[in-house]
């Protein structure tokens, strides 16, 4: 049998742990950054539902970078334009994600030139990606002072990038591209690939005539049934996978 000092530890500790728990709740909900509430951060668009998860990582002239709707930035991730805070980058923004993209946890988009992600594109946590590189042209000169290429980089829309994944300067991903966990990628992938390795290359492509080529094993998952609606699919998944549209847009079907 405890003693009534084992006790009263015991009911401390799940006291002090609760309180513990319920204040990084507070610290997450209230730290988090997004349109109604930046904070001190000045985004040059950050769209309506788009939340960048506390805490971030390193987030620099945020006055070049862009974010869509219905973002989530997860935690530890940093977005940076530009090499040092307070230059001044010029008209353009420098980073656009576009609407509907989740950023895993403690990844790192870094842009100089220009970076743009498209609709519905989601990565793994620990995703590097890139528009500049530096040459080594003297070798002589330490690298890092060596003066840098730029080329610019996008991610078509509803690309999945894995985890660890390296997207290097001039990187040109099709739609709905998948590029495996811990590839390094670099060039023009085409819509519908999926790649891997280092350097990432084709090892899977869908076309309308082959369709998937080598053929996929696994089983193909079930078809959504017809004659279910939108609110059935919603209630079935939980959770509203379509980027809401604007009043002068129209939804898309189901199917």
């Amino acid at each position: 049998m405890p003693t009534l000092a084992e006790k009263l530890r015991a009911a401390t500790h799940r006291a002090t742990t609760s309180l513990v728990h319920r204040g990084w709740r507070w610290l997450q909900e209230t730290g988090s950054v997004s349109a109604a509430r930046p904070g001190s951060y000045r985004f040059g668009a950050i769209g309506e539902h788009t939340r960048l998860t506390f805490p971030l990582g390193s987030v620099f002239n945020e006055r070049w970078i862009h974010l869509g709707t219905h973002c989530i930035i997860g935690q530890g991730v940093s977005l940076s334009a530009g090499f040092l805070p307070g230059i001044d980058l010029g008209p353009s923004p420098i980073i656009r994600i576009g609407s509907g993209c989740v950023i895993g946890k403690d990844s790192h988009i870094v842009g100089h030139h220009s970076i743009t992600i498209g609709d519905d594109v989601w990565t793994g946590p620990g995703v590097y990606i890139t528009d500049e590189n530096h040459s080594y042209d003297d070798p002589d000169l330490p690298i890092g002072k060596q003066w840098p290429r730029n080329e610019p980089v996008c991610i078509g829309p509803g690309s999945w990038i894995g985890t660890g994944a390296v997207i290097l300067p001039g990187a040109t991903l099709g739609r709905n591209v998948v590029v495996a966990a811990n590839a390094v990628v670099r060039g023009t992938v085409p819509d519908h690939s999926i790649v891997a390795g280092a350097p990432a290359r084709v090892v899977r492509r869908y076309t309308p005539d082959e369709g998937w080529q080598p053929p996929i094993r696994t089983v193909a998952p079930k078809p959504i049934p017809e004659g279910i609606t939108h609110e059935e699919l919603v209630a079935l998944i939980g959770w509203d996978l379509r980027i809401p549209k604007t009043p002068t847009q129209e939804a898309d079907p189901i199917a």
